[in-house]
């Protein structure tokens, strides 16, 4: 079988965003049909994000139990946007606000999984609808958050916040801890699946 050596524009920007997902969906699901014709706003009032800003698309995807998010829809957060892909073919970009950073967190204990951009839609951590303690802290040790959250039903908890620093965020679970060190500046990973709860 030969491999064609040049692909349509809307085509090659499609799967650029599908490869470069932190948590993707396994290859055979993510399907990828050209539709000129679409355009961004198509894609957003398919999925019902129409009239949404980024943060209030991450925040809606975040919400979402896994067995209600949109199997046809990738979401990718990236330090400055959101990026999404449809198997329409169909891709829109969101810029992120400038003075504040998503970052998600999937603390866990026996498992885990390698993830750096953030996929609203397909990624999956090992504690999920869980009740946690999440301390983050500036590299001056002034206290940024501190605060009982529960993780989403992906396993995942979003946080908001300051761009442009780095310190170290602290998940705390039924005795155990994690600490891992962050940034939020322009080439930092916004999803985090390191910190073990021992």
């Amino acid at each position: 079988m030969r491999v064609r050596r040049f692909l349509p524009a809307a085509v090659s920007a499609a799967l650029a965003a599908l490869v470069l997902v932190g948590c993707a969906a396994p290859a055979a699901e993510q399907k990828v049909a050209p539709d000129a014709s679409s355009t961004s706003t198509d894609l957003l009032a398919t999925h019902d994000l129409d009239g949404l800003d980024a943060r209030a698309v991450v925040d809606r995807l975040d919400a979402l139990p896994v067995a209600e998010r949109p199997t046809d829809l990738i979401a990718s957060v990236r330090p400055d946007r959101v990026e999404l892909s449809d198997e329409a073919g169909r891709t829109a970009s969101l810029p992120l606000p400038t003075d504040i950073f998503y970052t998600s967190v999937a603390p866990y204990v026996d498992r885990t999984h390698d993830c750096f951009f953030h996929s609203l839609t397909t990624c999956l951590g090992e504690l999920r609808n869980t009740d946690v303690r999440v301390l983050v802290t500036d590299a001056d040790g002034s206290v940024v958050m501190d605060e009982m959250r529960t993780t989403n039903d992906n396993g995942f908890v979003g946080l908001w916040l300051p761009r442009g620093i780095q310190g170290t965020i602290t998940v705390e679970h039924d005795g155990r801890r994690a600490g891992q060190p962050f940034s939020t500046d322009a080439d930092s990973p916004t999803c985090l699946t390191t910190l073990q709860l021992t």
